[in-house]
This record gives structure tokens, C-alpha cells and sequence, in this order.
């Protein structure tokens, strides 16, 4: 731990609590942003919905000393947005543009805009960037004049539910591509009668979805390993959905989830993808933190590593002065829904990237298959099997007949596969099998001998 810290209980520093006005209206006061910027921390909030749902949120500035600010250009409302836009050497972070000498400016077009993702532009990178907004309004903003243009509604483009219910949280531009993902998610996609969230593309001329799944996060280092990270869920697991740039496509891995707490679209609050240290990734997913390396090699990536799991609701983290700061959303009003707290609050906390490893051991659930028509021979999914202890997976389907369920691994973690073990399950019957001790490989996915509708999901414990 830093020793020159201000007072600290775990990392966590009480007088850099983010606080909100006590009311009306009460809201909540997420980190949403967290932003080096030439030696100072920006810190931007958000409350739950635009500027009627809360007060006292804003742009703050951590000096290296620790003291700690309330930038005067600052103003209510709900962002995550934040970008570094190299060629005009400016801090995008909300609806403010921070210069090198920290002069700030406020884009007043986008102040009641619930602003989600800043990404390059296709065409005119040196002068404009994408604006999203979590209704899925898309603008072109010139970072000189701070002229804005409203080019899409995604609402319409991509078949959204509309206001009031649209989720978009994040955008990322790269390898000729504008992606966007949208986290709706209700209980009527859990079971199965809807299915509304996207994570789509825009090449410049058309937009094309992807997938209709809630994703929540998307990112990538560009040129440096080719690819990009989009991660998600359903009903079955946490996905890690992955393009590859050498082959051009988007493939899907499966995760566990550490808890079902994150399983509506209102309870994922921007669980991040982000460089961490030097050239890698750190991923926030389902309440579990996985290292990522941006490379896939042969068209696939290998060595996710789960790292811990954790509690907090993480709406941002980076390194600062050699620290990682994470950002929550700790104690919220929820419109009137905790009735036993009223002062919005958030930490923020400061540590080292190891730290997180002495968290919650890596745990959860999850698999391929829940209660899915499956075809017979087609493999399922890859869903990760390393850096978890003990293994079950439980197999069950509705035919009338057996069905013989063939397990395979990937030990070397680059798409070869071996075959495990075969499982009979009796006729719309149900059969368990355990993981020796020691046992694992890095990915693990499921083969039925006959069409069915078919559940297969793992518990690590």
C-alpha cells in the first residue's frame, strides 16, 4: 500500500468518498469515469437517469497529493464515458473535453445525454469521434468547434425496446468497425420470450447485429493483437464474445458467474474492459476480475485467467501514479426502493493490480446449455475450465430415448480438442459427473449423441 495515502481502511479512503445531495430527488452517485489526466485523477459520477433522478454528482479532480476537488464545470447526469483523443491531445470524460493544461469544456448538447462510450471515428479520426448515449443516440463530435451531429437512432436501427427500457452501455471503434452493445434483460429474455439486447457493428454504410444477448462492455488495444474483447451473458453463463481480426470473425466463449446479482440490465453497471499494467487486459465480469492478453494467435485467444471474485460494483478502474483505483456504486436510494439508506455514497479504492488476487477465490457457475434444442455431433460452446478448484457438471435433457453426452478438453487452450469422458443419461433423465482432484484444462465443452433439448452446467466451488 501506498504510504503516503491518506487515512485508508483496506485501500478504501474515506475523504475521497463520492457524495451526493442527501435530496430530493435522492439517487445513487456511481464512479462512472475514472481518467489519468497529466498527473490528476478525473473522477466523473453518475446518478440513475439524467439530471431530474438526483443532485450533487459531477466531475472531480484528485490531485497527487490526494486532496481532492469539485471541478466547477461539472454538472449532474449519468456517464461513463471517457477517451483519450491523441491527436488534439484532449481528455473526453461526459460531456467535458479537458485540454493539456486542464482547461475544461462542456459540450452543452450532450449534458442531458446519458452518455456511455466515446470511440474514434471510421473516416475522420484526426477531428471527430462517436458520442453514445444509453437511449442509443449517436452523434459525430468535432473535438475543435465542439459541433455535434446526431447521426443514428439505435433504437430504431438495431429494433430496441424503446425509452425507458434501452440500455446501451459502451461503444469501440477499430479494424474498420463501430461497435455497440446494449445490455436490456428482464425476465422475459430469461425465459426465452424476448431477446433484446444486441451487441452489433457499423461498417460506415450499414449496421449489422452481431448478437441478441445483453453485453455489457467492449474493448480492445486497437492494432496491438488485433482483436476485440465484447462481454455479456444469458441465462446460461457469462459470455466473452471475441473478434479476431486475422479471420475476420466473432467468436464465443463461455464463463461462470460468480453470482446471479448481475443478471439484469439495471444491476450491470459497467463492468469494464480495460488495459492494466502493460499490455494486457483486466476484465470485471459477472463479479469476477479475469486477466485477458490481447493477442489470439491461429484465430483464437487462450490463458483467460480468472484472478478472484468480489462484491463491489465496479463502474470504472485504472493505474494512477503507479496505484490501480477501482471506482463503485456502493449505497444508493434506489428511487425509493432502499428505504434504509438516503445519503448516496461511493468509494474509491486504492491498491496494487496483486491485491487482487487476495480477493474472493475464483468460484461460480455456469455452462454451454440450458435447457437448449441441441443437434447431435455439434459442439457446444468452450467454456473455461482453469484457476477453479473443485468441478462438477451436471447433464440433463427431455428425450425420450438415452442420450450419450461426450466431454472434451481443450488442454493447450488454441482450439484442439480431446475427448474426456462419455456420459449416458437415461431418457429425460439426469446424471452428474465429478472432476478428479487436480483436474483441469482451459477450455471444457459438451457433445450429445442425438438432437435434444439439452442442459449442461458446471459448478466450480
Amino acid at each position: 500500500m501506498n504510504p503516503n495515502l491518506p487515512l485508508n481502511f483496506s485501500g478504501v479512503v474515506p475523504s475521497l468518498a463520492q457524495v451526493a445531495d442527501f435530496g430530493p430527488p435522492r439517487s445513487e452517485i456511481g464512479v462512472g469515469c475514472l481518467m489519468p489526466w497529466l498527473g490528476k485523477l478525473y473522477v466523473l459520477n453518475y446518478n440513475s437517469h439524467r439530471r431530474h433522478t438526483g443532485t450533487g454528482t459531477g466531475l472531480r479532480v484528485i490531485e497527487p497529493d490526494f486532496s481532492m476537488t469539485r471541478h466547477p464545470a461539472g454538472v449532474d447526469g449519468t456517464y461513463a464515458n471517457r477517451f483519450v483523443h491523441d491527436e488534439s491531445s484532449q481528455l473526453i470524460i461526459g460531456p467535458h473535453l479537458v485540454d493539456t493544461k486542464h482547461n475544461v469544456r462542456t459540450v452543452a448538447e450532450l449534458v442531458d445525454i446519458r452518455l456511455c462510450g466515446t470511440a474514434r471515428h471510421l473516416t475522420d479520426p484526426r477531428n471527430l469521434v462517436y458520442m453514445l448515449g444509453m437511449e442509443g443516440e449517436l452523434f459525430e463530435l468535432n473535438v475543435h468547434t465542439l459541433e455535434t451531429k446526431h447521426l443514428f437512432d439505435l433504437q430504431k436501427e438495431l429494433g430496441t425496446p424503446g425509452e425507458g427500457s434501452c440500455h446501451f452501455k459502451d461503444c469501440y471503434q477499430a479494424h474498420g468497425r463501430l461497435v455497440v452493445v446494449n445490455n436490456d434483460y428482464s425476465e422475459s429474455d430469461f425465459l426465452g420470450k424476448t431477446a433484446e439486447g444486441n451487441l452489433a457493428e457499423y461498417d460506415g454504410a450499414k449496421w449489422a447485429s452481431i448478437e441478441n444477448k445483453p453485453f455489457v462492455g467492449v474493448n480492445g488495444l486497437n492494432y496491438f493483437g488485433k482483436t476485440i474483447f465484447a462481454n455479456g451473458w444469458d441465462r446460461a453463463s457469462a459470455i466473452l464474445k471475441v473478434y479476431t481480426d486475422a479471420d475476420k470473425k466473432w467468436t464465443t466463449y463461455r464463463l461462470p458467474k460468480a453470482s446471479n446479482c448481475w443478471d439484469h440490465k439495471w444491476q450491470t453497471e459497467w463492468p469494464r474492459i480495460r488495459s492494466i499494467e502493460h499490455e494486457r487486459l483486466l476484465m470485471d465480469h459477472h463479479g469476477m476480475f479475469y486477466e485477458l492478453s490481447p493477442w489470439a494467435f491461429g484465430g483464437r485467444v487462450w490463458g483467460i485467467r480468472p484472478i478472484s471474485t468480489h462484491l463491489w460494483v465496479h463502474g470504472d478502474f485504472c493505474n494512477w501514479n503507479g496505484m490501480l483505483v477501482i471506482g463503485a456504486d456502493n449505497t444508493s436510494h434506489e428511487g425509493g426502493g432502499n428505504l434504509q439508506a438516503a445519503e448516496p455514497s461511493s468509494g474509491l479504492w486504492f491498491g496494487r493490480t496483486d491485491d487482487l488476487w487476495n480477493l474472493g477465490k475464483p468460484k461460480g457457475w455456469g455452462g454451454p446449455w440450458w435447457k437448449d434444442a441441441v443437434k447431435a455431433g455439434e459442439p457446444s460452446d468452450p467454456y473455461l475450465m482453469t484457476g477453479f478448484d473443485k468441478k462438477v457438471i451436471h447433464l440433463t435433457h427431455e428425450a425420450e430415448q438415452p442420450v450419450t453426452f461426450t466431454i472434451e478438453v481443450d488442454f493447450l487452450g488454441c482450439g484442439e480438442w480431446s475427448a474426456y469422458q462419455r456420459v449416458e443419461v437415461p431418457a429425460k433423465g439426469y446424471a452428474p459427473h465429478v472432476f478428479s482432484d487436480g483436474f483441469s484444462a482451459h477450455w471444457v465443452r459438451v457433445v450429445a449423441s442425438a438432437d435434444c433439448v439439452a442442459t449442461a452446467q458446471l459448478h466450480y466451488t
